[in-house]
């Protein structure tokens, strides 16, 4: 693994050309999500994007494939955080409680999830392309986030249903939260539905009817 990034001087060339990218990332990213909010995607090109931004068609380029990539960036940086955390829970902890654990790290995310996050989230529920966007990249982390509980000594199978039920019940979460005004704290909703999640499908929680 190439550490020079990581050991280089905070005022070394090479640090502050990767500060500077990091900037320039973050502008482009911020410049789509205000346009997209202020316009709606469709009447947002890429070209406005860039002139917002302060950089060229050229650049947003080279840091961006799409609009809808810009729009979306802090999904990954969520992900990554989140596969991260998963990585470093104890070995002997049970999958589903590392899991859960892991959750609480995401700081802003989730669990107390800030403006930019709530606001993904909207026009993800608007706007196709983005919701088509998003769900790709949850694909790719339910793949990253079963390779990572495989390394901690989970049966491949079990790993990827663990996945898959654990990132449906963040999606849940987070728009059940959105599209119901905030009812209650997003921690205690989350924390519902992974309880629901880790029941029993045929076991009736309390509360539901009985046929």
């Amino acid at each position: 693994m190439d550490t020079t990034d990581r050991n280089a001087a905070p005022d070394s060339p090479l640090g502050l050309r990767e500060r500077k990218k990091a900037a320039t990332r973050e502008a482009v990213h911020r410049a789509a999500l205000r346009l997209t909010v202020e316009h709606g995607l469709d009447q947002v090109t890429v070209e406005a994007i860039a002139d917002e931004a302060g950089v060229s068609r050229r650049t947003f380029s080279n840091y961006f494939a799409t609009k809808e990539d810009a729009v979306l960036w802090g999904e990954e940086q969520q992900a990554a955080t989140l596969l991260r955390s998963v990585a470093e829970r104890p070995a002997g902890e049970p999958p589903w409680t590392a899991l859960r654990a892991a959750l609480r790290t995401l700081e802003p995310g989730p669990v107390s999830p800030d403006r930019e996050t709530i606001t993904r989230t909207r026009l993800a529920l608007r706007h196709p392309s983005l919701l088509g966007r998003q769900l790709a990249t949850h694909a790719g982390l339910e793949q990253d986030l079963a390779r990572v509980l495989t390394g901690r000594g989970v049966e491949p199978l079990r790993s990827r249903v663990l996945a898959a039920a654990f990132l449906a019940s963040l999606r849940t979460t987070l728009r059940t939260w959105v599209e119901s005004e905030h009812p209650a704290e997003l921690l205690d909703l989350a924390d519902e539905v992974l309880r629901l999640m880790s029941l029993p499908f045929d076991e009736a929680p309390r509360g539901d009817r009985q046929a």
